[in-house]
């Protein structure tokens, strides 16, 4: 019995935590969203019928560290990923030594990438990553055939785009022109 219990906790969790990406990033509903993103935690707990305890399991436990509390534990928001409807100002911070970084796709996207570049779509920032493997995971999502891009992070910098990284390490920004890829 006990086993089932835990999987069953754990098959919840699980459910709400797509929920929380849904809301959080991309559509509140009824929650009230500030301009950086943050809904009362009280709020979201009984929306989503959830124990603070559960919810603690989900932001702790989270591989990818999708959702961080204010400071003071009153506020939750997704660390990046939010749709770019939601008009969101979010104080990113700012990358000031920028470095090579990469991006993962399905290999039916290149030749569109080289021509137009990395776009945000309905997203409101391209999501780069620091390192290769990360890509190649991030890509698989897409599609069966990877393709990864190098982004010349230094001198996008050097051009005056602003590079942010979000709280849980992803690498943000507005745009990437097809001059700062390569395959």
């Amino acid at each position: 019995m006990l086993i089932f219990k835990i999987m069953k906790e754990g098959y919840n969790r699980i459910k709400a935590s797509v929920r929380m990406s849904y809301l959080l990033r991309h559509n509140p509903e009824d929650l009230k969203m500030d301009k950086e993103g943050w809904v009362s935690v009280s709020d979201l707990l009984k929306k989503l019928g959830l124990s603070k305890e559960d919810l603690d399991f989900i932001v702790y436990n989270n591989n990818k560290k999708r959702f961080a509390y204010s400071p003071d534990g009153m506020k939750i928001r997704a660390s990046q990923g939010h749709s770019a409807k939601l008009g969101l100002n979010i104080n990113f911070k700012e990358v000031q030594f920028p470095a090579i970084y990469y991006h993962g796709t399905d290999f039916l996207n290149k030749n569109s990438i080289l021509k137009h570049g990395l776009r945000p779509g309905n997203r409101a920032y391209v999501h780069l990553s620091k390192d290769i493997e990360t890509a190649i995971k991030v890509g698989k999502r897409k599609g069966d055939t990877v393709i990864v891009f190098e982004v010349d992070g230094n001198q996008m910098k050097r051009d005056g785009y602003k590079i942010y990284e979000s709280e849980n390490g992803v690498i943000l920004v507005k745009e990437v022109p097809p001059k700062y890829l390569k395959i």
